[in-house]
């Protein structure tokens, strides 16, 4: 049986019988292990699922709003998870029965507070401003026990929305060859999720102290409720934020593609990627319409209220603390309607008006007949998929909604102030009348 040779030496080097460990047997040994970084990689040889599960740089959005994300499935508030880079919604996942069980404990607990609440509105010998203003701190306990209908039953369309983005920024990347990535906006997330639950504590607690029927246990059934609220607000603020940015970036590679000839194929994709992004925005109405709609009356209703507490209060008592206080909820209400709406509004007119402007404003003369179809396709797309906020039909969110707002809760302002005068005014009658029956008995 013959062995081997063995390796001869020759010149000071050895020579082995055996093939060596170039880069071609580098290059084979390697094939298993596939590395993939946004720099290595051409986006048009992308394996979609392989990306999406190995590599999380192309989801930075997922990334920016994980904080949020882990936030409302601490309270229960949105039981969705995440699952080699897809997000999915389980009515018996281990996040959906967490979500079961601290709602099933702080509903017996604000169930309680709620009935503390309504025997205090209840007691009799109270004026009817009483009675009104008492009203406020039940309607804020409402949104918990809608919660499941207005949250959980949309949790499907909310998972849907949350691989929109996913897949959004996997086709980005591939048309553009540039990885979206949200610079400072992770910090602004985290530090909302903090500053969500300080403001809801910080209210309640200057309730504690300017209302004097407020107690403070009564206090911790609001904390959860208002910081949900809040969180609300900064979950629409990111998404709005983030779309706008986006809607920015495609805008500018379309002016750099519109100065460019033979640049057609580049304004399909770009056209194709503003209708995505389109839909993306219709969708975040739909998969949090029921609590956002909810929002929306909450902060009529409350608005309405407090503003009327402070004015009766005012007229009858002149200033006081307690006035102070419904003061501070009625400003809470409208500075959080105010900043969904103007979100919604930035980032309607960044899809909207500004992309048809620059559409608009092309020499349509100077480039190809290819182009021009192009530029008219791209502008039948945003009038006939328009970038509009709405909440599933309920409503549009922009300005016209503050102003809407603003005109309602007049209306019904009004219309409690007279009722309170009519009550003002027999009150009286039946004074004069009882006075003017104990003077004739007595004559």
């Amino acid at each position: 049986m013959s062995k081997p040779p063995m390796a001869a030496q020759m010149d000071g080097q050895f020579l082995s019988p055996y093939p060596p460990e170039g880069p071609d047997v580098s290059r084979r040994k390697s094939d298993n292990i596939r590395i993939v970084t946004p720099e290595t990689v051409r986006p048009e040889h992308v394996p979609d699922n392989e990306l999406l599960e190995k590599l999380h740089t192309y989801d930075n959005f997922y990334q920016t709003t994980k904080s949020l994300l882990i936030l409302f499935q601490i309270m229960g508030v949105m039981p969705i998870e995440r699952l080699r880079g897809k997000t999915i919604f389980r009515w018996f996942s281990a996040n959906t029965c967490w979500a079961y069980f601290v709602y099933t404990v702080e509903t017996i607990f604000v169930s309680i507070v709620f009935k503390e609440r309504l025997v205090l509105i209840l007691k009799p010998g109270k004026r009817f401003d009483e009675y009104i203003y008492g009203v406020i701190f039940l309607s804020i306990l409402i949104p918990h026990f809608l919660l499941p209908l207005g949250a959980w039953r949309n949790g499907q369309e909310v998972a849907r929305f949350k691989n929109m983005w996913t897949k959004f920024q996997l086709k980005y990347f591939k048309m553009t060859g540039t990885v979206i990535k949200f610079h400072r906006l992770t910090l602004t997330t985290y530090s909302l999720c903090v500053l969500s639950w300080l403001v809801g504590i910080l209210i309640m607690l200057a309730q504690y102290y300017l209302q004097p029927d407020m107690l403070l246990w009564h206090t911790f059934g609001y904390y959860h409720i208002l910081a949900m609220l809040n969180c609300l607000c900064t979950l629409w603020y990111i998404n709005c934020t983030a779309k706008g940015r986006v809607a920015g970036w495609i805008a500018e590679k379309l002016q750099e593609a519109l100065q460019t000839k033979g640049s057609a194929k580049k304004i399909a994709d770009y056209r194709e990627l503003w209708v995505d992004l389109s839909h993306m925005m219709q969708q975040l109405g739909t998969a949090y319409s029921g609590m956002y709609a909810l929002y929306c009356l909450l902060v009529l209703l409350t608005t309405i209220v407090a503003t009327y507490g402070c004015l009766t209060e005012i007229l009858d008592h002149g200033l006081s603390f307690k006035e102070a206080g419904l003061f501070l909820i009625a400003f809470y209400c409208v500075t959080l309607l105010c900043i969904i709406c103007n979100e919604a509004h930035a980032a309607s007119r960044k899809m909207g008006p500004e992309f048809r402007e620059r559409l608009l404003n092309v020499n349509l003369s100077a480039v190809d007949q290819r182009t021009v179809e192009e530029v008219h396709m791209f502008l039948t797309a945003i009038d006939k998929n328009p970038p509009i906020m709405n909440l599933n039909g309920y409503a549009n969110i922009n300005r016209k909604l503050i102003s809407s707002t603003a005109t309602s809760a007049a209306t019904y302002l009004v219309m409690l102030m007279q009722f309170r005068l009519s009550l003002m005014r027999n009150a009286a009658v039946a004074a004069r009348k009882t006075a003017g029956q104990n003077s004739t008995m007595h004559g």
